[in-house]
């Protein structure tokens, strides 16, 4: 009778301290998934726990980002009434890593309705059900492992996996060429060996033969030293010796890493005294369960490091059809620009792709030092983009030197996108007979210095950042036009781009950039920013570093939005000079007397100008040849005829009619008309510039003069004598240009 009585006040015990007493995790939710009740154990298992997460999120106890989904399908099954098992991977408040086996079941009301669900968990393989636990932490490890094809994340991982759950010292070795370099050296507790005891990371590491690591690189197959103590091991010197007895290291386990039937290295974890463990030795499960873990880690590591392989190559490529890292030097121009390549594991619907895409910028010398500036955008990413690009910067440079205004520039463009197509492929190879064009937004300005005028014109580009005085703005512009490629190879249409012209003050910044900087750039809270928020944030930061220099400008605009990009991103800042560049000009009549005058003019220009007299002469002496050819074709060229203008409503009729008494003038007569040339002279910093410009509409041309000809040798000295030189077509004529280096 006594032990009935005292069953039935056994089984009186309060339920709480029946669950606050348990060596597993529970813990209460309801529908919503917050926290109704948390045993202790739950804190020493998660990391996190208590009364003050009554109420939160049960995600918020650590579950990993990564299983966020997984846990919302666990949620809809139990409220469901079914029950769910598996396996978690959690983050504790240290930053380490745990793996727990879920068991998830419905709270039930009396009434038979599901109210919440109760999650009990336990650490994974710390029960007699290591077996059924082993294929899920397999399952997970190589999910974990998969996640990453950059191999210092890959690596990471790793170790953020092992350690401390399965060991409290992680080592990974990898071959570079036929020596092993030490890569990973992770132990728990944050703790780090003295130095000159263990290797280091980047350090080689040599094993005796003997060794464990020697073993299974030998045998490859995974070494167990159960009992470091009992077994004499050998070790790589004296130091580390001594260092393993000090920490107290219990028992190893060294695997290789085979992947593709090549050896990449050796990964060896050690137990020791750094925490407290019910066993501190490894038996014969472990070393089955750390062989496979191995060979899932060096499939992952031998992944990324094809991966990295392929990328280093493609933005190498890429590298080489981008400027160089330095802008040349500019009169009347500040330049700085960054490029950054996106993240390779944004996929976006894409598969994983390398970091190349289609941004580029450019800055072209053009003549008398006027230069031509672009930053434009291949739509895509991967080798197609970027071998567009590269085609796409050639043309545009090859295009730009004919001189001709930037909207002519665009539309000689577009017809090269034209011709660029490629067939419609579908993803299981099936070609239905279309034309795919690559689509490019650019936008293309020519600067010049000296009148601190900026043409430009616009495909379908972000408008530029104006930042004046401190105050930053978009550079004001009509239209944004149609991008590259828009008309399809064979459909008719007008496509036109607009030609706009500003004068940009002393002292005014331009920063030029590509939709990577402000698309999908992710917020802390997993959503993104808006481009609307994004463009703001950017002009906070250009705001706030606007009185800096143009690196500090482009550091600012690229850091701007917080966030990985998604798309690679090119920034290009331009900042005018804050005074005026040195010019003389005058025009003078297209008459011979006037070849002199203008000699005279650029000699006493070039001497204020500090010219050196032997390169004064050289250049006076083109001068005279280049203002001689045009006075001659000036007197050569035919003189307009006079147009005969009526006036009145039909020009029959009324005031000016023929009903009204007038004599009729001489229409066969030639008027004289006036003709002139202008002579420009600018300086730069390394360079001097001549400029004749006359209202003849025929460019010149190099002569073949032969031995008893007076004349045609004029072009072909300034050909050989000065650094450059050519001609372009103006809105009213010609100009005919040619360089001469300033020497000191």
């Amino acid at each position: 009778m006594t032990r009935r009585r005292d069953s039935r006040v056994d089984a009186l015990l309060p339920p709480k301290t029946v669950l606050d007493a348990m060596e597993m995790a529970v813990i209460v939710c309801d529908r919503y998934g917050n926290l109704i009740y948390t045993n202790p154990f739950t804190e020493t298992l998660l990391g996190f726990g208590g009364p003050e997460y009554i109420g939160r999120s049960w995600l918020s106890l650590g579950v990993a980002e990564e299983d966020h989904e997984q846990a919302k399908e666990l949620a809809r099954r139990v409220l469901r009434g079914a029950v769910w098992e598996g396996t978690f991977c959690n983050v504790r408040a240290d930053g380490s890593t745990v793996y727990t086996r879920a068991y998830a079941v419905p709270l039930r009301h009396p009434s038979g309705s599901v109210e919440g669900l109760v999650i009990f968990g336990r650490e994974a393989l710390r029960s007699n059900q290591r077996d059924q636990d082993r294929y899920g932490l397999l399952e997970r490890i190589g999910e974990r492992l998969a996640g990453s094809l950059e191999l210092q994340q890959t690596l990471r991982r790793v170790a953020d996996t092992l350690v401390p759950q399965f060991a409290d010292h992680c080592f990974i070795d990898l071959f570079s060429g036929d020596q092993l370099i030490r890569r990973v050296g992770r132990h728990a507790g944050a703790w780090t060996p003295p130095p000159g005891t263990w290797r280091e990371i980047g350090e080689t590491v040599e094993y005796p033969p003997g060794h464990f690591c020697a073993k299974a690189m030998t045998r490859r197959d995974a070494v167990l030293v159960d009992d470091v103590v009992a077994d004499r091991m050998k070790a790589p010197t004296p130091a580390s010796r001594r260092l393993g007895e000090e920490v107290g290291v219990t028992s190893i386990i060294a695997a290789p890493l085979l992947a593709r039937g090549e050896l990449l290295g050796v990964m060896s974890l050690a137990l020791s005294g750094l925490t407290v463990r019910p066993d501190p030795h490894f038996d014969g499960f472990d070393r089955d369960l750390i062989g496979a873990i191995a060979s899932r880690v060096a499939l992952a590591i031998d992944n990324a490091m094809l991966f990295e392989e392929e990328r280093e190559t493609a933005l190498a490529f890429q590298k080489q059809l981008l400027p160089g890292d330095r802008p040349p030097p500019l009169d009347g121009l500040e330049i700085a620009w960054r490029y950054e390549p996106a993240r390779p594991l944004e996929s976006h619907g894409q598969g994983i792709q390398t970091q190349v895409g289609g941004d580029w910028y450019d800055v072209i010398p053009l003549s008398a030092g006027r230069v031509g500036l672009v930053i434009g955008d291949v739509e895509g990413r991967g080798a197609r983009a970027a071998a567009v690009m590269g085609q796409l910067r050639a043309a545009l440079r090859a295009f730009a030197q004919d001189d001709k205004p930037p909207a002519d520039i665009l539309l000689k463009l577009d017809e090269w996108v034209r011709t660029m197509s490629t067939p419609v492929r579908y993803a299981n190879g099936a070609t239905p007979g279309g034309q795919e064009t690559p689509l490019v937004s650019v936008t293309y300005f020519v600067y010049d210095a000296w009148s601190r005028h900026l043409s430009f014109a616009n495909a379908g580009h972000q408008p530029p950042l104006l930042v004046l005085d401190g105050e930053v703005g978009e550079l004001e512009a009509s239209g944004r036009g149609a991008m590259l490629g828009v008309r399809q190879p064979g459909v008719g249409g007008d496509i036109r781009y607009e030609e706009e012209t500003r004068e940009l003050p002393p002292g005014s910044t331009l920063v030029l950039y590509t939709d990577g900087l402000i698309e999908r750039r992710p917020k802390e809270d997993g959503d993104h920013h808006s481009r609307e928020q994004a463009r703001e944030l950017l002009y906070q930061a250009v705001r706030k570093a606007a009185r800096g220099d143009v690196e500090s400008i482009a550091n600012a605009a690229f850091e701007a939005v917080p966030g990985d990009i998604d798309d690679d991103v090119a920034i290009v800042v331009v900042r005018t000079a804050p005074t005026r560049l040195q010019v003389q000009e005058r025009t003078f009549p297209a008459e011979p007397i006037m070849v002199s005058e203008a000699r005279r003019l650029a000699a006493e220009t070039f001497a204020d100008w500090g010219m050196l007299d032997e390169q004064s002469d050289m250049a006076c002496l083109l001068v005279s040849e280049v203002v001689t050819n045009v006075v001659l074709h000036a007197a050569n060229a035919p003189a307009p005829r006079r147009e005969l203008v009526l006036e009145g409503a039909l020009g029959l009729d009324g005031p000016g009619g023929f009903d009204d008494p007038w004599e009729l003038p001489d229409l066969t007569r030639r008027e004289p008309v006036t003709k002139e040339f202008t002579l420009r002279l600018r300086r730069g910093g390394k360079a001097v510039w001549v400029e004749v410009l006359d209202k003849d509409m025929r460019l010149p041309r190099i002569r073949s003069a032969g031995e008893t000809d007076e004349g045609g040798r004029g072009l072909y000295l300034v050909d050989q004598l000065a650094a450059r030189w050519g001609s372009r077509p103006t809105s009213d004529g010609k100009a005919v240009w040619f360089e001469i280096p300033l020497k000191s």
